[in-house]
């Protein structure tokens, strides 16, 4: 493919555009829900392929609540990337054929501006003082990054879980700017019933004594505790239970009989607390209070008077939506409200349900169906777009 940046000087070159982290909302801060504006801020993001000549091969990837900008080959790490089956040369998002797009949402930990970053009016970390965002402001972030690296349209917004809130809240805000939306394993709203276990995470976190009322950087400590229980309890709704039967049964961890105590007796207990000491090491606490009140706040109707269709309403977008049989975090009626929404506007929407038993998490494992079923709806729309290999 052509080099987009050979033809027009003002458009960063491949090698800036493969960068890190950019400084955005510098001349125009960003209106975020709340009423605050918020700039300049960092976004942190990374690229895979090439750009072509007349940039319409852009793939937009939105990450899930814990992860990162780095799908494919992440830096510093012998672990594969959370899409690494799915992004490379020759794969579902091939990188042979279609530029890929991946940001640290706002609010994250991993170099996009959140609360562990430093507040520019008290040279300290944001901590609370962090305004409260939604998914419309991640979304709106991220065409903003999308303006810096000269991208007018998009020819796919994709993501599974969070990642499908933002694909489609950005299908849903900028359809002028998207070709193509697949929102997976994903919701319109947040339900009553995961609002509670995302409170069950953060009340974990602000329990635990050394989160400081959120101010533990300039402590010098971490509320380790909280945030392990509240990733041990969020990795619970990541699996069916086939799935953690299959794994772990009521096997015991080393040890023929029971203790008659609160040790980590059994496999599964031993698995979710490492689970939990891991996610403490790579995610900043307030960063998961911040994102999951983001998750909480969707509710891409209720911006449209209560009545989904009308968020689709004349829209030019083509969907794909896709769920698990065994995702009970945001099961398939769910993805059906969706499509019925999508229906009532006449959009043009395909759905599929994958079976499978490895619940919500489905979405970053190897499911053979689920890949083909993406590739088919891509490469449709390639051949729509007169995208060419």
């Amino acid at each position: 493919m052509n080099d987009a940046s050979h033809a027009d000087p003002d458009i960063p070159s491949q090698q800036e555009l493969a960068g890190q982290v950019v400084e955005l909302g510098v001349d125009r801060p960003l209106r975020l829900d709340s009423g605050t504006d918020l700039g300049p801020f960092k976004i942190a993001y990374r690229t895979y392929g090439r750009l072509n000549a007349d940039r319409s091969n852009a793939i937009l990837v939105c990450h899930a609540l814990t992860g990162d900008q780095h799908p494919a080959d992440p830096p510093h790490t012998d672990r594969p990337g959370w899409w690494q089956r799915m992004l490379g040369p020759g794969k579902v998002l091939d990188t042979n054929r279609y530029f890929v797009i991946c940001a640290n949402v706002l609010g994250g930990c991993m170099g996009s501006e959140g609360p562990k970053e430093i507040n520019p009016e008290t040279g300290a970390p944001w901590g609370l003082d962090f305004p409260v965002i939604t998914i419309a402001d991640m979304v709106r972030a991220q065409t903003m990054l999308l303006d810096y690296l000269g991208i007018e349209k998009l020819f796919c917004v994709i993501g599974g879980s969070m990642g499908a809130m933002q694909a489609l809240q950005f299908g849903v805000s900028y359809p002028e700017r998207t070709f193509a939306c697949v929102p997976i394993a994903g919701a319109a709203r947040h339900s009553a019933q995961n609002i509670g276990f995302h409170e069950v995470g953060r009340q974990a976190i602000m329990a635990d004594p050394d989160w400081c009322d959120g101010a533990y950087l300039s402590h010098r400590t971490k509320p380790r505790r909280g945030l392990a229980v509240a990733r041990m309890a969020a990795h619970i709704t990541y699996l069916s239970e086939e799935a953690l039967h299959r794994k772990f049964g009521r096997r015991l961890q080393d040890r023929k009989s029971v203790t008659y105590g609160f040790d980590a007796d059994f496999q599964v207990e031993s698995y979710l607390r490492h689970q939990g000491s891991a996610f403490v090491d790579r995610f900043d606490a307030n960063s998961y209070l911040y994102i999951t009140r983001a998750m909480d706040y969707f509710d891409l109707a209720a911006e449209h008077g209560g009545l989904l269709a009308r968020a689709f309403k004349d829209t030019p977008v083509r969907y794909c939506v896709i769920s698990f049989t065994s995702d009970w975090l945001f099961p398939t009626p769910e993805s059906r409200q969706i499509v019925h929404g999508l229906n009532a506007a006449a959009a043009d929407v395909s759905f599929c349900e994958i079976e499978t038993d490895k619940g919500h998490d489905a979405f970053l494992l190897d499911e053979p169906e689920f890949f083909a079923v993406l590739n088919g709806f891509l490469e449709g729309c390639a051949s729509l777009r007169g995208l060419k290999i």
